[in-house]
């Protein structure tokens, strides 16, 4: 009786433990996992909505660069995290829609093994041509590249990366025959299009768009829902006819999948508060990019589609990575 009673004190203690741990929680520095160096895109939107973050959770956000495979490593730190609601992250469209759907062996499942907590940006991916072409609209790139099939290049940033799938995309929207250049970096791809060596491609906004309002390059299209407050007299696919080119890079918040209900509600309110700030949104407009802020619900389902529609690109091209 007294080994029945000790033990059933026991079995409810440990039941009552993890309760316990969730009430307190944060009691302690929370880590912030970002999947790429400092100072880049994923970094700075980090580094930007932390400070908020940590005010209303009232414990540190410390940002740690977990660096490798395009995301993909970090991105693994944050599914293979102790599900206690003190390691989060970031991911980008490569690592959580794009990588998982390719042949690399991604370590992990996004839509299995990772809880959504919100989208934080969403990046644009204008199509732009090299102000030495002479293309003045989207008109004029598809009529130059029926009349030459196979005599105009596109770059991308690697095979399988977001510009790449664009323009696959737009391969498939418009029938034309155009031939791909893979680089390195956006900066290697940026530098192709100044020199004409390429004569079309996609990429992030923030990377085009100082050359874009030089004049050295000209953006005739971009794939987003509405036109751009950067870059306004640039319409959308859809207003030039096609719809289905549909490539914007984005990063969202993500924790471990059994993160407990009651820390994921607090960690989302923060992180959603935190890219509704004013001040948030004002200093992620500066970089080029749309602050998100949805709820738990419509980024799950958003990456589901995402999921869908670049294992689709990438199944119907036959694509692999490099």
């Amino acid at each position: 009786m007294i080994r029945r009673t000790t033990l059933g004190a026991l079995l409810a203690a440990l039941t009552v433990l993890p309760a316990l741990a969730q009430d307190n929680w944060p009691n302690r520095p929370i880590r912030f996992v970002v999947p790429f160096a400092a100072g880049g895109p994923s970094d700075i939107v980090a580094r930007i909505v932390a400070p908020k973050m940590s005010a209303t959770l009232g414990q540190p956000i410390v940002v740690d660069n977990r660096a490798g495979a395009g995301g993909v490593t970090g991105v693994d730190v944050v599914a293979k995290a102790a599900p206690d609601g003190y390691t989060f992250g970031i991911g980008s469209a490569g690592a959580l829609a794009i990588s998982p759907n390719l042949d690399r062996g991604t370590p992990y499942n996004p839509l299995r093994d990772l809880a959504p907590i919100t989208l934080g940006v969403l990046v644009a991916e204008p199509l732009v041509v090299p102000a030495a072409t002479g293309f003045q609209t989207m008109q004029d790139l598809l009529t130059a590249a029926r009349a030459r099939p196979g005599s105009l290049n596109f770059g991308s940033t690697g095979s399988g990366s977001m510009p790449h799938l664009a323009a696959e995309q737009l391969r498939a929207a418009s029938g034309i025959d155009i031939v791909h250049i893979s680089y390195r970096s956006g900066g290697a791809l940026a530098t192709a299009i100044l020199t004409n060596e390429v004569q079309m491609g996609f990429a992030d906004l923030p990377v085009l768009l100082s050359h874009i309002r030089a004049g050295s390059m000209r953006a005739l299209a971009v794939g987003t829902p509405e036109r751009l407050s950067w870059i306004p007299d640039v319409p959308t696919m859809t207003e030039v006819g096609m719809p289905s080119v549909d490539a914007s890079n984005w990063h969202g918040l993500i924790a471990a999948a059994q993160l407990p209900e009651p820390i994921l509600v607090r960690l989302h309110a923060a992180a959603a508060g935190a890219f509704q700030d004013a001040e948030v949104r004002r200093l992620l407009d500066a970089q080029g990019a749309i602050p998100g802020g949805n709820s738990r619900a419509e980024f799950g389902a958003f990456l589901r589609r995402e999921n869908e529609k670049w294992a689709e690109v990438i199944r119907a091209n036959n694509i692999r990575a490099d």
